[in-house]
Formats: C-alpha cells, sequence, structure tokens
C-alpha cells in the first residue's frame, strides 16, 4: 500500500506479484478494490497494479482541478504511476470509464503502454443510437439532482447492464466511500466520459497495440457494443471474457485466465 504525490493529488495504489507490470485501471466506482480478487489470480503472472482513481476513495484531492481536462489529467496520472513504478512499458487493462482513460494514455503517453485491454469502454458515440444513451446518462444526472444518488443508480443499473452484472452491484459490500464515490462520478464522469467522441486519427497509429475486449454476458447493452465498435473501427477482434461488464468481479479466476491468454496473443 503507497502513495505518489501528483499535481492536486495523492493516488493510493497496490502492487500484487512479481513479473511484467499489468496496471489496471476502475470503472465509475474509482477504487481499486473491485480489482482485489482478480489481481490475486494475475499476481501469479504479473507485477498487478490496481489504484484509486482521483478523487476517489484513498486518492484525496489536495489543490486545484481542472474539470475541463479531467480525462488528460487521469491519464497523466496513470502515466506517473508506471514512471514512478518501473523503467519500462506496462500492459494496461482498463474497465468501463477506466478503459476510456486507458485509451488517452496511449494516445498522449504511447511510451509507458506495452499493450491496452480497453474493457467495454462506453463510447456510446460510436453507436448508431448513440445520443439516445447521452440523453439517458443527462436525464440520469437530472434524476439525482433531484432525487439522490439511491434512485438515480436504480435507474442507470436497470437500463445500462445485464441481469448478471446487476446482481453483482447488488451483492457489492458497501465501502466506507461509496457515497462520496458515486456522488463524484455523477458530478465529473457520467456526462462527459461516455460522450467522448475520439480522435481515431490520432488513435489507429497504436492499433496493433489495443486489444478491446468485452463480457461474454454483455451483448446488446451499450459498453459491449461500443467496444465491439471500436473493434471494428480498428480492425481488431474483439476478445471476448467470462461474465459481463463485472466479470472481473464475478468470475474472477475465468476472467483473469481469459485475460491472461487474450494478453500473450495480442504481445506474440
Amino acid at each position: 500500500m503507497s502513495e505518489l504525490e501528483v499535481p492536486g493529488a495523492h493516488l493510493y495504489y497496490e502492487i500484487r506479484g512479481d513479473g511484467p507490470l499489468l496496471v489496471m485501471i476502475p470503472g465509475a466506482g474509482g477504487s481499486a478494490d473491485p480489482f482485489q480478487a482478480v489481481a490475486a489470480q494475475l499476481a501469479a503472472r504479473y507485477a498487478v497494479l490496481t489504484y484509486d482513481r482521483r478523487g476517489f476513495s484513498r486518492s484525496q484531492l489536495d489543490g486545484p482541478q481542472d474539470y475541463e481536462r479531467r480525462l488528460e489529467t487521469d491519464a497523466d496520472d496513470v502515466r506517473r504511476l508506471i514512471e514512478h513504478v518501473s523503467n519500462e512499458p506496462a500492459a494496461v487493462f482498463g474497465v468501463s470509464s477506466g478503459a476510456i482513460v486507458g485509451l488517452e494514455v496511449l494516445t498522449s503517453h504511447a511510451s509507458v503502454v506495452r499493450v491496452l485491454v480497453p474493457y467495454e469502454a462506453p463510447l456510446v458515440k460510436l453507436l448508431r443510437d448513440g445520443q439516445t444513451w447521452v440523453d439517458f446518462f443527462n436525464a440520469i444526472y437530472d434524476q439525482y439532482r433531484q432525487a439522490g444518488i439511491g434512485p438515480a443508480m436504480n435507474t442507470f443499473r436497470q437500463r445500462a447492464f445485464a441481469a448478471i452484472d446487476r446482481e453483482a452491484m447488488a451483492r457489492a459490500a458497501v465501502s466506507h466511500y461509496a457515497e462520496a464515490n458515486a456522488a463524484y462520478w455523477f458530478e465529473h464522469e457520467l456526462r462527459q466520459y461516455p460522450a467522448l467522441r475520439l480522435d481515431f486519427g490520432s488513435l489507429r497509429p497504436y492499433a496493433d497495440r489495443i486489444l478491446p475486449a468485452g463480457g461474454r454476458e454483455s451483448r446488446g447493452f451499450p459498453a459491449y457494443d461500443a467496444t465491439a465498435e471500436l473493434a471494428r473501427k480498428l480492425g481488431r477482434e474483439l476478445a471476448e471474457l467470462p461474465g459481463g461488464h463485472l466479470g472481473c468481479v464475478s468470475h474472477p479466476r475465468e476472467f483473469a485466465a481469459a485475460l491472461v491468454q487474450a494478453l500473450t496473443r495480442g504481445e506474440r
């Protein structure tokens, strides 16, 4: 358990195992905790770095924040973590919003990324009905402001995720930081990150380092479908891993094994 001081924040991170560096970027909750079980499995093969993104859980803010450039700041935090712990580029796995951060790391700081697995990046602008989803996220934000976190989160989960993920979310332990994390996500990420319009001109030169992935049970839901479209546009095959959007939580052993296989194939 360690901290890295970065401009405007202290980043909490943990490293398990030994071997090539694998950085895992969390999604909407911003916390490293959902990665605990899968990281324990992956530690047999990698030095697995998990961390709380700035503003979430133990990575507390301690200076001014430029929320107009929050994605760039998230990506720079990953760069700083990699350079802090290693002299070599890392494999990077990002789930949900973390996958969007991972894509920004690759385009802005390519020298620190050996291979990137964007897992179910909710880049809904890639979908034919993308504006409908952008409108939905805006409506969820309005519900949050009017009715609170609970009702808004329930609406979000019911519409955007498969049953297996809704069940996993219902079983998830509530942390000391859960309410603050949710509020930070509603304010600074729910509307902003999914509405991103990717610059494929900047991304395509690195296509051979990108291994798009989704959960087998997520087909037909926006994050999976958007990542499948990302794979198509980059001319890459979509790897399917066990479970749904939260496969690393619901199937940690099987998910880790499939992720190792995907990384091994992708790095040949």
